[in-house]
């Protein structure tokens, strides 16, 4: 699929593209990794509840770790939007599918 995207008609279509094939999908895949992170320090938070003090301080380390994580994936999602609607790129997928038939 990423072939049909190699020639683009303009540079806002080529950047559209690569947010859509590249730059969406990682920011996608951190944001589970930071979701993930923040379940791991909750189970961890509860778990050790009562029992083992540094394993509670460590679960909220990690907590707090992964709502920043999260943070940080939808601003760099809204600053890429902010920046392909700048610049005119924020076409729709199928007709950047169009523009490249």
């Amino acid at each position: 699929m990423l072939v049909n995207y190699a020639y683009a008609a303009d540079a806002a279509s080529l950047v559209a593209a690569i947010n859509k094939v590249v730059i969406n999908p990682i920011i996608g895949f951190l944001f589970a990794l930071a979701l993930a992170y923040f379940f791991f320090g909750l189970i961890k938070f509860l778990v050790n509840k009562g029992k083992d003090e540094n394993s509670v301080t460590q679960g909220k380390s990690h907590m707090v770790w992964g709502i920043i994580g999260m943070f940080i994936m939808v601003s760099v999602f809204g600053i890429m939007n902010l920046i392909t609607g700048t610049i005119g790129a924020d076409i729709n997928p199928e007709q950047i599918e169009q523009d490249v038939n």
